[in-house]
């Protein structure tokens, strides 16, 4: 091979043909379904089908909301042990493509803003787990792996923490320590700035045995290596949490999606 067909054949492998996208003209039970599960601590309580619309489509973007009630109310939701959610005055929006759209690497992208660039307890998320994940909803067979093995990885491409940061999110893989329910959450994220407010593209993408995170398009970070530690199916998840006991400002918090979409190399 020249060196003029070597370097088409480069360019060539930059080319991204998109397998899956949705503008939100509609909720597309193809594409996504509710997941109501209780983790990390969380204060509010996921709802179905946008009960006190805590989920909205609407004017070509996907709301995903959390609001506060007028009284506590009990929730159904369930930790990975069965133990049941406390009763509470917040309610909140979540979705994933599980046994919808599941994809091996390639690239993952959402553009997306909130209602304010950040308060305490806001913990808005865009992000990815694997398909074998043993948490609800469990529809398959197989899906009998416990957070974060191989199977049941996660890769967090937006994360908004109100009670650390303002118009920053935080980016990056999650190591699995090799058991259940061990995972590293701090070396492989980085925190970095956005006005959050405004309408930006969140992205990771398979690079070699690379993942790459990029803003806007352009790259911001690289968690070198650790892409061949995701070679498993993952689908995607939208949430939009209450982390802490801080007050909540306001009747309502927002996230706005304009679109969701993978794309694979030719």
């Amino acid at each position: 091979m020249n060196n003029k067909e070597e370097s088409k054949k480069k360019e060539v492998s930059k080319v991204w043909d998109v397998d899956f996208l949705d503008e939100f003209q509609t909720f597309n039970p193809d594409n996504w379904q509710d997941q109501r599960i209780w983790v990390n601590n969380e204060t509010q309580c996921y709802v179905p089908d946008g009960a006190f619309g805590t989920r909205e489509v609407s004017d070509g973007t996907l709301k995903l909301k959390v609001i506060k009630l007028d009284e506590r109310q009990s929730c159904d939701n369930l930790d990975k042990h069965g133990k049941q959610h406390p009763d509470t005055e917040y309610v909140a929006g979540r979705i994933c493509s599980k046994n919808r759209k599941e994809f091996v690497k390639g690239k993952w992208t959402a553009k997306l803003k909130m209602s304010s660039n950040g308060e305490a307890s806001m913990f808005p998320a865009w992000w990815l787990l694997g398909a074998q994940n043993n948490e609800s909803p469990v529809e398959e067979d197989n899906e009998n792996i416990c957070w974060p093995l191989t199977g049941s990885g996660e890769i967090d491409i937006f994360e908004h923490h109100g009670d650390h940061m303002k118009d920053e999110f935080t980016t990056g893989a999650i190591v699995s320590l090799g058991e259940c329910d061990k995972g590293d959450w701090e070396s492989k994220r980085r925190n970095f700035p956005a006005t959050l407010n405004e309408w930006h593209e969140y992205s990771v993408e398979w690079e070699g045995s690379d993942l790459v995170y990029r803003l806007d398009g352009k790259e911001i970070y690289r968690n070198i290596g650790e892409g061949d530690k995701y070679p498993e199916p993952m689908f995607a998840i939208l949430n939009f949490a209450k982390i802490t006991d801080s007050p909540m400002t306001g009747k309502s918090w927002i996230m706005e999606v304009d679109y969701v979409k993978h794309e694979y190399r030719k």
